[in-house]
């Protein structure tokens, strides 16, 4: 036999293995309510090229290749144990059973890993959340589409409408198929269908109601059979407390926005400062995206050398804000062509990290250019810290805060020398540490972060509807604190 042989020959073999894996990972979602995951990444509803290459992709962040013939073992271990609503990391799972000196089996090993999960401290299951959008935007279908993949289990948040300006003939068509075919994220997984005659659309067998209304001062939404909803607003169009308190109508119990909020309303990032929403606190922001982006490696870093001061710069995708050709627009630059220009704009996400991390005492100051990409952006993080660094120092940190520490979910990493912008599209992380590109001398540090401005945008989003909403499982094993 070649060598080519007995390389296809083992390829086949973890073909089988990621096959045997799917029905145990979709029973545990729908049965359990339990999320499998690897090194943060999900694997429900995952192909078994998909689950593969979730596996191979651990070379690029722990140095070699975790196989499936590794984490077959702690996924046919969870079957076995009395579990409840959750997130069980099977990477992580294998990873620190390595490192263990004990001498467990795996099934002893994985049963204290996840006791937390299990028995008399599992968590029961709920009867769920009601979730309604207002508008229906780039951001707003990615999070329809979050929201109804995390449908499966039937427990967790429910998408019950969606609040639209009133449209023209087969507007809930055209909004459907905008729903099933997206130019950068690809077809939607799943089937959707549309009941005009009751103005909703069925999407993977969740039928979201459309209403239509010019206001939110319009809708009585217990007259959908709507109660103690969450209502995301993703128009922008309110950023304040007084115009967001219009959408707390009958029906709707918090308002989560997907922009920078003004005044007092609390910007949350989630992995950084989720915990200080207030139990009571019925209007909330998401801040912004580069805000997202680079408020969990900062606190990274002042967390282990200290940050003096900051600039970032960021370079970032075109929006829906601007205009296709030069034309007319309120302010000076964005006017002119997005696709055929970069422009220089403003950002706020220098200054909303105050509101993020009311502890740094840094300076933090940044300016911002679009490019004519239509999406992923990179953000550049230039920081003086504390003490001198090197850069292998700052490579191995991150690379384990990103692994094992509780913003993994938040702070991605990557080693790959030919990573270019397209190759994020669809990342679930609010930040993607590039390892090539990181610069690190004396006392200075420069972090190139990418991020996916939409879709991991919305996943964050999804985070903190999912903790103000009390459905937001706890992940096994707990990352180190």
């Amino acid at each position: 036999m070649t060598v080519n042989d007995d390389s296809f020959t083992n390829w086949k073999n973890r073909e089988e293995i990621a096959e045997s894996m799917i029905p145990i990972i979709g029973k545990l979602h729908r049965e359990r309510d339990v999320t499998v995951l690897l090194h943060s990444r999900s694997l429900v509803n995952k192909s078994v090229v998909s689950i593969l290459k979730t596996h191979r992709f651990a070379r690029q962040i722990a140095g070699e290749e975790l196989s499936v013939t590794e984490t077959l073992p702690f996924l046919q271990a969870l079957t076995s144990l009395d579990l409840g609503p959750s997130q069980i990391d099977i990477g992580m799972l294998a990873a620190t059973y390595k490192g263990d000196d004990q001498g467990l089996s795996v099934e002893d090993f994985t049963a204290r890993a996840v006791a937390g999960a299990t028995g008399a401290n599992k968590i029961e299951h709920g009867e769920g959340r009601d979730v309604v959008l207002y508008g229906f935007g780039r951001i707003g279908r990615l999070v329809a589409r979050l929201l109804i993949e995390k449908s499966g289990s039937g427990n967790g948040l429910r998408l019950r409408a969606i609040v639209v300006r009133g449209g023209g003939d087969r507007d809930i068509v055209k909004r459907a198929s905008l729903l099933r075919r997206d130019s950068i994220h690809g077809q939607f997984q799943g089937t959707i269908t549309v009941d005009e005659a009751n103005s909703a659309i069925i999407a993977n067998g969740n039928t979201v109601k459309v209403i239509y209304a010019d206001d939110p001062t319009e809708v009585d939404y217990t007259g959908y059979g709507i109660k103690d909803a969450i209502l995301i607003d993703n128009t922008g169009k309110w950023r304040d407390r007084e115009g967001l308190s219009k959408h707390l109508r009958p029906g709707i119990d918090k308002v989560v926005l997907t922009a920078p909020g003004k005044g007092d309303v609390p910007n949350i990032v989630h992995g950084v400062n989720h915990d200080m929403a207030k139990p009571d606190e019925q209007i909330l922001s998401c801040a912004s995206c580069t805000t997202n982006a680079i408020v969990p490696p900062l606190k990274a870093m002042d967390d282990e050398y200290g940050v003096l001061r900051g600039h970032v710069e960021t370079v970032h995708s075109f929006t829906n804000d601007q205009n296709l050709l030069d034309n007319y627009h309120k302010s000076e630059r964005r006017g002119r062509s997005a696709p055929l220009n970069m422009v220089i704009t403003e950002t706020g996400a220098a200054s909303a990290v105050a509101k993020a991390l009311p502890d740094l005492r840094a300076r933090i100051t940044g300016s911002s250019i679009r490019v004519p990409v239509p999406d992923v952006s990179i953000a550049i993080l230039n920081l003086q810290l504390a003490r001198e660094v090197t850069r292998e120092e700052v490579l191995d940190y991150l690379r384990d805060v990103s692994l094992t520490s509780p913003m993994r979910r938040q702070i991605d990493f990557i080693s790959a020398p030919d990573a270019v912008s397209s190759d994020f599209i669809g990342s679930r992380h609010a930040s993607i540490v590039d390892a090539g590109a990181l610069k690190a001398e004396g006392d200075n540090a420069i972090l190139y972060l990418w991020y996916d401005n939409e879709f991991g945008y919305s996943c964050q989003v999804i985070r903190v509807v999912q903790h103000v909403s009390g459905v937001e499982y706890p992940t096994y094993p707990a990352p180190a604190a």
